[in-house]
């Protein structure tokens, strides 16, 4: 693994790309998540929680986990190129651009996903890196989130 400093710009924007990085880990999606997600938020629409109905009346035939919650597991998925960001005194997320909810993870999924810089800016008395994040059921093509997320490090 690669360490690159966090202000050492001229690397980290050597690194810019449209490919994208290695594949993540897999991380289960059970529906015991999706419920606790569900009382954590106050989000208990059918089509998460009431699996039965799920199956029965909706558009995809089972129970699926909020978009919120795919998103929120993002901090599992990150960082899956070959580098890591050091000599930062602190790395904050700063937002997100562009959030897509583009296919449902049905309960019981599997989640991977990849990332790739997309941009490298001196900014705020730090550096901001924005990272593209892609979000995938495991052998699913199309991604069930995906977003470029923004993280300025500092000293």
């Amino acid at each position: 693994m690669q360490e690159i400093r966090f202000d050492d710009l001229s690397t980290l924007s050597a690194m810019v790309s449209q490919e994208w990085g290695h594949w993540s880990r897999p991380v289960a999606v059970s529906q015991d998540m999706i419920n606790v997600f569900a009382e954590m938020t106050g989000d208990r629409q059918w089509i998460h929680v009431d699996v039965d109905r799920a199956r029965r009346e909706g558009p995809f035939g089972e129970a699926i986990a909020h978009g919120f919650l795919v998103l929120g597991m993002s901090t599992l998925i990150k960082n899956t190129g070959d580098y890591i960001i050091v000599g930062h005194g602190s790395a904050l997320n700063y937002g997100l651009e562009k959030v897509r909810f583009v296919s449902p993870v049905p309960a019981g999924a599997q989640l991977h996903g990849h990332t790739r810089i997309v941009a490298v800016v001196e900014e705020k008395g730090g550096v901001m890196l924005t990272v593209g994040v892609a979000i995938h059921v495991v052998g699913k093509e199309r991604p069930a989130v995906c977003f470029d997320w923004k993280l300025l490090y500092r000293q």
